[in-house]
């Protein structure tokens, strides 16, 4: 069952004076099914003009077109409360697909033949991103990114440093890196949602997995389950520069290519960002081991990019023969190269060295997403995040998250407990 209260003010609200694009036409030939696919990744724009030049050019039954906007987002919003509607959508894994498979906006495609090729771990973790239990699947996971800790390789190598895999560890080994007069870390806090990249990386091995969910539930609170993230997070920022909200995001890819830091608490993402200023570089990485049982590392990866065929979409066959087309194999190859991303679809892909201390995580499936891709946008969490790191007070902190927490998730958790006492999961 599903309620559509908790996506009807977000929508609402993007009626914004953005530029619509076209909908969806009857077909430029007679007999030729038009499909409209609206991703939002625009750093991604030419792989998919080659990817829509290809499909047209060996297809004559269906014409592909792929629009790669800027504002995506508020576009593809904007579009949906006025019933303009593109086919496919390509989105991120985050609380927007749990928005649009709350409201109905998206086609179950548990049909979908191409699912059986996707690596089990993203299927169920776009599943755990529903509000409320929902029969079907919603969403083709299509490529995953993963945030941990980006290490020189040179010169851990030169020095002799080990790989941590325990809290402690980590902690000697700053501590090491640190008397040999080399700063172990770099961060870019000026730009806020920098932030939120150690502070993921570091909650997915020191708190359930779904302390969103039972947060809504109102079983816990952020108070007794994000205490010792915040603590370690502070930790963190000691070994890094003394003024580390004075350099944004270009300052610290610019410095730890430079050799300025020996590590860099990041995403993936940032690899191509770092070797565009040294395409040298010998980088490598390792999950970020928040606890002092190893066994207990798990790699924060998420669905950076998954694709979604609408309800509105009148020819799903086409879609799905849309979708096999993405998932050939040479085309997740070149979207991985092009993007350094890690393939959501099982295969023997070539994956980046940079990736290269997280592959064993991957291959085992011992992956956790991101707990910011629960977080509503109007919390603005990545901010709170930097004013607590700023402050350095950790009551306060969590005090002000449970509190804005219960103001912008309150229709949410309405749903989530009136879910509960319908079908007897409440406590």
């Amino acid at each position: 069952m599903k309620r559509k209260n908790a996506i009807s003010a977000v929508l609402a609200t993007a009626m914004l004076a953005t530029a619509i694009l076209p909908g969806c036409g009857s077909g430029k030939d007679s007999g030729v099914t038009e499909i409209e696919i609206l991703q939002y990744k625009p750093e991604a724009a030419a792989y998919f003009d080659q990817v829509e030049d290809e499909f047209n050019a060996t297809h004559d039954d269906i014409h592909l077109t792929i629009s790669s906007p800027n504002d995506a987002s508020t576009i593809m919003r904007t579009r949906f409360v006025r019933d303009d509607y593109p086919d496919i959508i390509g989105i991120g894994g985050d609380i927007n697909y749990s928005y649009y498979v709350d409201a109905d906006i998206l086609a179950d495609v548990s049909d979908y033949e191409g699912l059986k090729d996707i690596n089990p771990t993203y299927v169920d973790i776009l599943e755990s991103l529903e509000i409320v239990p929902t029969d079907g699947t919603y969403g083709v996971p299509y490529v995953a990114n993963a945030a941990g800790i980006l290490y020189n390789r040179d010169m851990f190598e030169e020095h002799g440093w080990k790989i941590p895999e325990t809290w402690t560890e980590l902690m000697d080994l700053c501590e090491e890196i640190q008397s040999e007069g080399i700063l172990p870390f770099y961060f870019g806090f000026r730009d806020t949602w920098t932030c939120l990249a150690p502070w993921n990386a570091l909650v997915v091995g020191l708190a359930p997995s779904d302390t969103c969910q039972q947060v809504n539930a109102g079983k816990t609170t952020f108070a007794d389950q994000y205490r010792e993230t915040a603590e370690k997070c502070l930790q963190l920022v000691s070994y890094g520069p003394d003024d580390p909200f004075a350099y944004g995001y270009n300052d610290a890819c610019t410095a730890f290519a430079n050799g300025e830091s020996a590590m860099y608490p990041i995403g993936s993402y940032a690899v191509p960002q770092i070797q565009q200023v040294n395409p040298d570089m010998n980088i490598d990485s390792f999950v970020m081991p928040g606890n002092d049982d190893a066994s207990k590392n798990t790699l924060n990866s998420g669905v950076d990019l998954m694709f979604a065929v609408t309800a509105a979409c009148e020819n799903k066959d086409a879609a799905y023969e849309v979708l096999d087309f993405l998932l050939e194999d040479e085309n997740v190859q070149a979207y991985i190269d092009d993007q350094n991303a890690i393939p959501c679809k099982t295969g023997d892909f070539e994956l980046s060295p940079a990736l290269d201390g997280m592959t064993s995580f991957i291959k085992s499936g011992n992956m956790t997403d991101y707990q910011d891709h629960y977080y509503p946008s109007e919390m603005a969490a990545d901010a709170q995040i930097q004013t607590f790191l700023i402050n350095k007070d950790v009551d306060s902190f969590l005090n002000t998250f449970d509190k804005n927490w219960q103001r912008y998730n309150r229709d949410i958790i309405r749903e989530v407990q009136a879910y509960n006492e319908e079908h007897g999961t409440a406590e």
